[in-house]
């Protein structure tokens, strides 16, 4: 089965298209060769992919037949990703919470949100 439609069919991506992209631009290798869209993936091959800023090493067990639903995935896969990854995005994501300082610059959405949500509980009152 081609690299892409396997990426697809497990779920990893939500097009081919996206997984075509992601060979073009090289993030996509398999027993730790650059893989085009069209590279033929085998069982027992360790595919390695860079997507929202995580890096996945997967182990293909089995090729399906078509796309699968998400309960199954663990049959064709073997997630090899550390779990340190995990939580170096945890960390991203909390760093861009307290990117912009409260009370500086115009209130965000949410900022504004908070506001009116603190108002009515002083009306309350």
């Amino acid at each position: 089965m081609r690299v892409d439609k396997y990426l697809w069919c497990v779920r990893y991506y939500k097009t081919r298209n996206m997984v075509t992209e992601a060979c073009r631009k090289n993030q996509i290798t398999v027993n730790g060769q650059v893989a085009k869209a069209s590279r033929e993936v085998f069982p027992m091959d360790k595919i390695t992919f860079r997507k929202d800023q995580i890096t996945y090493i997967i182990l293909v067990l089995d090729i399906p037949a078509n796309r699968v639903g998400a309960k199954l995935v663990d049959l064709y896969r073997k997630d090899e990703t550390p779990p340190e990854t995990f939580a170096h995005l945890e960390l991203l994501k909390l760093s861009k919470e307290h990117y912009r300082k409260t009370g500086t610059g115009r209130p965000t959405k949410k900022d504004r949100r908070d506001l009116d949500e603190f108002g009515f509980e002083a009306d309350d009152e």
